[in-house]
């Protein structure tokens, strides 16, 4: 602990104590400080060291460094129930996801990750920032960590991004409104019914075989080239793409069309998340080689123009899922042009 006196804190900070207490207060909060007793009858102030944030360091970038990513690791596990390992190991990273982290003694006690997010939205490059994988140990909580890591990466980018956006867990609503984040509709598309369940024609996607190293490679690299198939495409897919599809499970591949989708059936819905083909292709063209049976398709995508007379957009709020934040005004055009973050792009 220590002890400062009004005009000690005045000749420090060059103003006034009435007017500079709070700001002064608030920088020795960041070197580990608080207020622990203000004597108004001596004029002295003492503060108490707070040596758990006194012992923090703001560590940033490190996913090829092995400690480290190891301890963003044991967090992310402990917070969401998986870590970025296999995905680092399996060489899907490539430097735009980058976490900014809080470490004590070896130990990752709060993160905010940012991911460097290129997109063709409607023919127009845009540089957004979307901010993910936001979390701070149960035992290091209710201090502020995150909201200064938050402030920290807008502070970064700022000046060279088209703004920042973020998927928000419904129980931390309130967290992002203080935080300066505003609520931003989606639009939502599903395939209209008379264009759905229709006789094959053509050569029907199949399911490609898990096993099969040589077909994977051709799938990462139509990923890292594909053609724009959607309204809101991004350019820079391939590492969220690859963390979500890295396994296989759900890619089928139609050999006439030289042409990847990634798609799941949920009871009679066909859910049609991602087309990667090196040249435009319809959505009818798609829709025509998908065998089984189903009433209902829903995108995880927004529609090229020359698709949009088969869907049908709804106003999609997350619901149960999530609620979409956003800060700077050109991210109000999502809404605006009724457009749908692709679903494999969210971090």
């Amino acid at each position: 602990d220590f002890k400062l006196t009004y005009a000690e804190i005045e000749n420090i900070v060059g103003v006034p104590i009435d007017h500079s207490f709070l700001t002064f207060k608030k920088e020795l909060l960041q070197y580990g400080f608080r207020v622990a007793k203000i004597s108004m009858k001596e004029q002295t102030v003492t503060f108490e060291k707070q040596e758990r944030q006194n012992n923090m360091e703001l560590v940033s970038d490190y996913m090829h460094d092995d400690t480290l990513r190891h301890a963003l690791n044991e967090l992310t596990r402990k917070t969401f129930c998986f870590d970025f390992e296999s995905w680092v190991m399996g060489g899907y990273f490539e430097g735009d996801y980058i976490p900014y982290s809080f470490m004590e003694n070896g130990k990752i006690v709060s993160n905010v990750s940012s991911n460097r997010m290129t997109f063709l939205q409607n023919g127009v490059e845009k540089h957004y920032i979307q901010i993910g994988t936001v979390m701070t140990d149960e035992n290091y909580r209710k201090q502020g960590l995150a909201k200064k890591l938050i402030e920290h990466v807008i502070k970064q980018y700022e000046n060279e991004c088209d703004g920042f956006y973020l998927f928000a867990n419904l129980s931390a609503v309130d967290f992002y409104d203080k935080c300066g984040f505003s609520k931003e509709m989606e639009y939502r598309y599903a395939v209209k019914e008379e264009f759905c369940g229709k006789k094959p024609t053509g050569e029907i996607f199949m399911p490609v075989n898990t096993a099969d190293e040589q077909m994977k490679q051709k799938y990462m690299n139509m990923v890292r080239c594909s053609a724009s198939n959607s309204s809101l495409e991004q350019l820079n897919k391939f590492g969220l793409q690859m963390f979500y599809t890295a396994d296989m499970e759900n890619v089928y591949y139609a050999k006439d069309l030289d042409c990847f989708i990634v798609a799941e059936m949920e009871e009679d819905t066909l859910l049609l998340q991602s087309i990667i083909c090196e040249n435009k292709v319809l959505l009818s063209d798609v829709l025509s080689r998908i065998g089984g049976k189903y009433h209902k398709c829903r995108l995880g995508f927004t529609p090229v123009q020359e698709d949009m007379h088969m869907c049908i957009a709804e106003r999609y709020d997350g619901s149960d899922d999530y609620r979409l934040f956003y800060r700077g005004q050109e991210m109000e055009s999502i809404e605006r042009e009724k457009l749908y973050f692709p679903e494999l792009s969210h971090a």
